[in-house]
């Protein structure tokens, strides 16, 4: 379990493909490291394979690779770090599993005063758990939703700290983001899904009668 406050922002410094899967070298300054542990990878949870002064590695299999993209990702490049919530610490973001449940892309940037507007075009399985302030993580940052200016798309509102602490100043038209819905909107669409269903199958019968 993480919350999205990201605590490092690391950089990839070897790609290989291993029998482990395709398997990442990044730069880090955290230290006290152990195998085995788990850190959000732009918000994709990883195990730690190996680890030495500054560095760790990890490694994704078939399915990460599928579901995100870092498929295409590179040495050089950064990511976004955090490492797994301790009991008894602070919440400061939000509840967030390290499940990437899909991949945005950016339809437009923009300065608005002291904020920098993004919009970001979602699959509509995450459409459906968007709510105007609510919660979504994006790359692994906890963001609150700014606003809703179009269907399967999410504006977010990045402040200054964010653009410093994050890869997300990075962001332009096209890029793509790793994307995960509320974890407690999951679970009340789950919940009311048969609720939703008995009722559209009651409207059906009126229709037919």
């Amino acid at each position: 379990m993480f919350t999205g406050l990201i605590t490092d922002v690391g950089t990839i410094d070897r790609v290989a493909s291993t029998a482990a899967g395709r398997e990442f070298r990044i730069r880090t300054a955290f230290t006290g490291l152990v195998e085995g542990e788990s850190i959000a990878v732009n918000g994709a949870c990883l195990t730690v394979r190996d680890f030495g002064d500054g560095w760790f590695s990890v490694a994704a299999v078939t399915t990460t690779l599928g579901r995100t993209t870092m498929g295409a990702w590179s040495a050089g490049r950064r990511v976004n770090l955090e490492r797994a919530l301790a009991l008894g610490e602070r919440l400061g973001g939000h509840l967030v599993q390290g499940h990437v449940d899909g991949v945005g892309t950016v339809r437009a940037v923009r300065t608005e005063g002291d904020a920098r507007l993004v919009d970001v075009a979602v699959p509509e399985a995450i459409a459906a758990l968007l709510v105007p302030l609510g919660a979504i993580t994006v790359d692994g940052v906890s963001l609150t939703v700014n606003a809703l200016p179009a269907p399967r798309v999410v504006q977010l509102s990045l402040i200054e700290f964010t653009l410093r602490h994050t890869t997300l100043g990075e962001l332009a038209v096209g890029s793509e983001v790793h994307l995960e819905g509320d974890l407690i909107g999951k679970y009340v669409q789950r919940l009311a899904a048969p609720h939703f269903a008995q009722a559209d199958a009651s409207r059906s019968r009126m229709t037919l009668t």
